[in-house]
């Protein structure tokens, strides 16, 4: 069971920077997980919309220039880091799952990777993901794509095979053996969050899921 570093080691260190990626590494992860958003033409690593629960910042993201943005903690000294930062941080030591959390960030993203790819970094080591399935689809198919759903639904595989994702990402609230079973039967990983108790982490090997995201990567 694959573990992920859910916005890096976010439960030992301030979530989404680089030094919770950098944890997570140092704990075992073979994939670190992160949201973008994109502020004035640059990838921002950062989960909410909204500054105050992650940074001292107050307010929308979108109300504020990037120089402002970067100009914020985002917990223990650390800045809101760009994509490419973080990129070149984990410098193939891991392979990085980008949640495309806000708006009209899939191609972007795709640019940035294809220009990665282009000095040498391979589309394998990166992931493509997104609850906001119409971005995803925009997503450049020779990288992974993972369909993430919070709430039960009768259309896992209809969006999956639309997608022609290479996983089903559930929450921890709503996986089940059938679904497991299911998905497996389809070809597909599963892939679920956010897995952080040692009896939920057991809960999922016994189910036979792919991989886990975890606050905690040392639990696993």
């Amino acid at each position: 069971m694959i573990k992920i570093g859910h916005r890096g080691a976010c439960g030992y260190a301030p979530e989404n920077t680089l030094k919770a990626f950098e944890l997570a590494i140092s704990m075992g992860c073979s994939v670190v997980e992160l949201d973008v958003h994109v502020i004035q033409g640059e990838l921002l690593v950062i989960h909410d919309e909204s500054l105050e629960r992650t940074t001292n910042g107050l307010g929308l993201l979108t109300e504020h220039t990037l120089e402002y943005l970067r100009q914020l903690d985002a917990g223990e000294g650390e800045q809101i880091p760009t994509l490419r930062e973080v990129i070149e941080l984990i410098d193939h030591r891991a392979e990085i799952n980008i949640e495309l959390k806000g708006p009209d960030t899939a191609v972007p993203v795709n640019s940035l990777l294809l220009e990665l790819c282009a000095r040498g970094w391979s589309a394998s080591e990166f992931i493509l993901s997104s609850f906001n399935h119409q971005e995803l689809a925009l997503g450049e198919p020779q990288f992974r794509r993972g369909a993430l759903f919070h709430y039960e639904s009768e259309h896992y595989f209809e969006v999956t095979s639309r997608l022609q994702a290479w996983s089903l990402n559930l929450s921890l609230g709503i996986v089940n053996q059938q679904v497991v079973d299911s998905a497996h039967e389809k070809g597909l990983k599963v892939c679920v969050y956010t897995v952080n108790e040692p009896e939920d982490i057991q809960r999922m090997r016994v189910m036979g899921v792919d991989a886990i995201f975890t606050n905690y990567p040392d639990r696993l």
